[in-house]
């Protein structure tokens, strides 16, 4: 049996590469920096999970003892300045660790590499990291993919917002570049195979599907699919990545921190100059999934509520991960909360069916144009906003993003807690207790908690204090009546 190590495996790819490698046999392990939050996946109790940080060389080495194939699906994509440095280091850090280990195999997934074009710096820093791999003295596979067509992708939510959203629209002249986007069951399928590549093989492949298109003929033939109506385009001679950023910022959920990389990969050519793995992986009888395909697969998986992982599995570049301070005894300098407790006349389980659903379309069940102000100064600002929605409408896990929080810890039935991911002058939390009071009452409690940062945290905290009382009271409020209008209807 083959042992693989896959890193990365709460993102995107990740997250969808795991099941197909335990249904093919694999006995997997996964490097994670949170084992909570791998232990919500559905497929956490049939691998091993090894909880470290990729930077350290120690917690790398012991992931990959007695690993065959080692998938690297890491990235800094979207962390600022010095992002590639940061992925040169890692990268060498993996390659040292996995020659010493033994390692049959490294499979790396990594962006389509234009002949005699400058690079954007996204680019260039997977070329690097490619190199670096292949350097390594371990056998490695590079797949070189340009955009990945799938639901929940961060390529495809830009395409799909863009397009639903914009019935005419102002367009850079990245528009007219040439893409050769593969769907991605097609980029599982070339990972998943890639394990059994000869051992003498250790090289780059280009993959993509069996088109070529300008993204803005990709977004005509995604209106057609999705039954829209032809969209109007007026083409701006000059738009900078920045601003093309912030304006996908503004236009889809994607932020601006992601958006400005992908943007700035897509005045690239990238179509494949060779199709040499097919020598070792062949096309599928049916052949690989067309643009057209994908787009049906992906909108069905969407409709459907159907979607395993997102884009924003993984958490968005720049938000804080500090844990929660420990509270009472935080000692680190002022900890503001807000704490409320509601007593609710419904069951304990309908009122967390409801705090279950928060967020997303089901909303925040209180001043809801305050939190879409808010969402809108978050993303004008480069933050996520409340775009992001959620993966699942009903159900909430630890790494989930819900708008522009993300769950750091929850046990399913009684407690939830919310970490902002938002642009904020500190650190902040919300969180959410089912209890029952002795006499058996149904109790709510609701606390807002705030790290500042400096003055100007200190300053956000008061400014905000006098509305708590309309957004979070109402919000209390409103929570504790959808419980109650649930247990009314049983």
């Amino acid at each position: 049996m083959t042992r693989s190590l896959v890193t990365g495996a709460t993102g995107y790819i990740g997250g969808r590469l795991v099941p197909q490698l335990l249904e093919t046999g694999h006995d997997v392990r996964v490097l994670v920096r949170d084992e909570a939050k791998a232990r919500a996946r559905e497929w956490s109790d049939q691998v091993e999970i090894a909880q470290g940080d990729a930077t350290e060389a120690d917690d790398v080495r012991r992931a990959l003892e007695d690993v065959d194939v080692a998938y690297y699906l890491l990235h800094s994509i979207g962390t600022g300045s010095g992002f590639a440095d940061a992925e040169q280091q890692i990268a060498q850090t993996f390659a040292d660790a996995a020659q010493d280990a033994g390692v049959r195999r490294i499979v790396y997934l990594s962006g389509m590499v234009p002949k005699d074009e400058e690079l954007s710096e996204h680019l260039r820093s997977r070329t690097q990291v490619a190199q670096t791999l292949l350097d390594s003295g371990v056998p490695t596979a590079v797949l070189q993919a340009g955009v990945v067509i799938g639901s929940g992708s961060a390529s495809f939510e830009m395409l799909r917002y863009l397009t639903e959203r914009l019935p005419v629209m102002v367009t850079p002249r990245w528009v007219h570049t040439r893409i050769q986007p593969i769907a991605v069951r097609d980029v599982l399928r070339y990972l998943t195979k890639s394990a059994d590549l000869p051992d003498d093989v250790n090289r780059r492949f280009d993959i993509g599907g069996p088109d070529v298109l300008t993204y803005l003929e990709m977004m005509q033939r995604y209106a057609h699919v999705a039954e829209l109506p032809r969209r109007r385009v007026l083409p701006v001679p000059v738009l900078s990545p920045w601003w093309s950023s912030h304006w996908v910022g503004l236009v889809t959920p994607v932020p601006a921190a992601l958006a400005r990389p992908l943007v700035e990969s897509l005045r690239n050519t990238v179509v494949a100059s060779e199709h040499d793995i097919a020598d070792y992986i062949p096309d599928p009888p049916e052949g690989l999934v067309g643009f057209d395909r994908s787009v049906e697969l992906a909108l069905t998986r969407v409709r459907d509520l159907d979607v395993p992982t997102r884009w924003s599995s993984a958490a968005t570049a720049g938000a804080p991960s500090e844990p929660l301070p420990s509270d009472p005894d935080w000692s680190g300098g002022t900890l503001y909360t807000d704490e409320r407790t509601r007593e609710v006349h419904a069951s304990p389980e309908h009122l967390w069916q409801v705090i279950d659903g928060i967020g997303g379309d089901n909303g925040w069940y209180s001043w809801s144009l305050a939190w879409e102000v808010r969402g809108l100064v978050d993303r004008f600002l480069g933050g996520p906003g409340l775009r992001r929605g959620r993966r699942d409408s009903a159900r909430m896990r630890v790494g989930d993003a819900v708008d522009f929080w993300r769950v750091e810890e929850t046990d399913g039935h009684a407690f939830v807690r919310l970490r902002a991911e938002m642009k904020l002058p500190g650190l902040a939390w919300l969180e959410m207790r089912v209890g029952q009071a002795d006499g058996g009452t149904t109790t709510f409690h609701h606390r807002a908690i705030f790290h500042p940062k400096g003055l100007l945290g200190h300053l956000y905290w008061w400014s905000i204090y006098p509305f708590h009382g309309i957004v979070f009271g109402g919000m209390q409020r409103n929570i504790a009546r959808a419980a109650e209008s649930l247990e009314d209807q049983t």
